[in-house]
């Protein structure tokens, strides 16, 4: 399969400073926040890539950059062969756009409470010129609603329904790529699962491709078929999903695998994640998980460790071995 989605060293650094007068009375330095650094992978079409990590691990950020809602600082993202932020040719803009979507984390907040679900799911057609007769109760009853819905208000729908709705108004403009941003996170564990069965469904019926954004481990082995770990904005291991659950390279993969809860692991002694992901703004030298780190040795807080191949896995550690 050939890769929809490639991202090359892809960096994006936020300015956090205080206003310029402050700084000048307080005589202090801009503060500058390293969300995303020098960060490579692709996506093949037709599959579903998962970015994992701790809070403030950039994987947010980088789904930003890929709908274009933020650009990079540095590095490239070329969408079925398109660069958004350096292309200049309006038409290819616009067809690239048109094949990307996003489901946001909270539903309720993406939804505009004053529209009715009908205005709401038609509107990526209707900002494009395209017809909107009938579309929106032909999504509601694909997401497992009813066509009647489409007179409502966002407030009148449980959240997973408030889900659905979402997911229909992603599919509404026909897309190849949808990047979803944590989309199961405020939901019931029931709901969940409804909603995780219906975009596998729909990925294989309309031949999606997802970005799927977590900290959840278990959704994550259940929809993915490969797996990018982030820390502190860096990509620090990179695999398929039964090689990455069967056999983590990285220690900090490691770490979240032991601290996520198990079904069939009652009673089991683990010791919790030691210390806190460091300051985004003075991150460590070296490889940034090396003050957690229970191998690390004194290169590991030098030199930054680049990302290398070891079988099926990509791993940025000194110690992979």
């Amino acid at each position: 399969m050939s890769a929809i989605i490639r991202i090359e060293h892809l960096t994006r650094i936020f300015d956090v400073s205080k206003p310029w007068l402050n700084r000048l009375i307080e005589r202090a330095p801009r503060a500058l926040l390293t969300a995303v650094s020098d960060v490579s992978f692709e996506i093949e079409e037709n599959s579903v890539y998962a970015l994992v990590g701790e809070s403030g691990s950039g994987k947010s950020t980088i789904g930003k950059i890929i709908v274009g809602l933020v650009p990079p600082s540095q590095g490239s993202v070329l969408i079925e062969g398109v660069d958004l932020a350096t292309e200049s040719d309006a038409a290819k803009i616009d067809a690239v756009r048109a094949d990307i979507q996003m489901i946001f984390q909270d539903p309720y907040a993406s939804l505009n409470p004053r529209w009715r679900v009908r205005d709401i799911i038609a509107e990526p057609v209707a900002a494009r010129g395209g017809a909107t007769t009938g579309l929106a109760e032909k999504l509601l009853e694909q997401v497992g609603l009813s066509a009647a819905d489409a007179g409502k208000y966002p407030h009148e729908f449980s959240g997973g329904q408030r889900q659905r709705i979402c997911i229909a108004r992603a599919l509404a403009s026909g897309p190849k790529i949808i990047v979803c941003d944590e989309p199961t996170s405020a939901l019931d564990v029931s709901v969940q699962s409804q909603v995780l069965n219906l975009m596998s469904d729909l990925r294989e019926e309309l031949g999606l491709t997802y970005l799927f954004i977590s900290h959840d481990l278990t959704v994550v082995h259940h929809m993915a078929d490969r797996i990018g770990v982030l820390y502190l904005g860096r990509l620090v291991e990179e695999a398929p999903r039964d090689t990455l659950f069967a056999d983590p390279k990285h220690p900090y993969t490691q770490m979240l695998f032991d601290a996520a809860p198990r079904m069939d692991a009652f009673g089991r002694e683990v010791d919790p994640p030691k210390g806190e992901i460091p300051d985004a703004i003075n991150p460590p030298s070296g490889c940034a998980f090396h003050p957690r780190c229970p191998l690390a040795i004194d290169r590991c807080s030098r030199e930054r460790p680049e990302m290398r191949r070891l079988g099926d896995t990509r791993v940025a550690c000194h110690l992979a071995e």
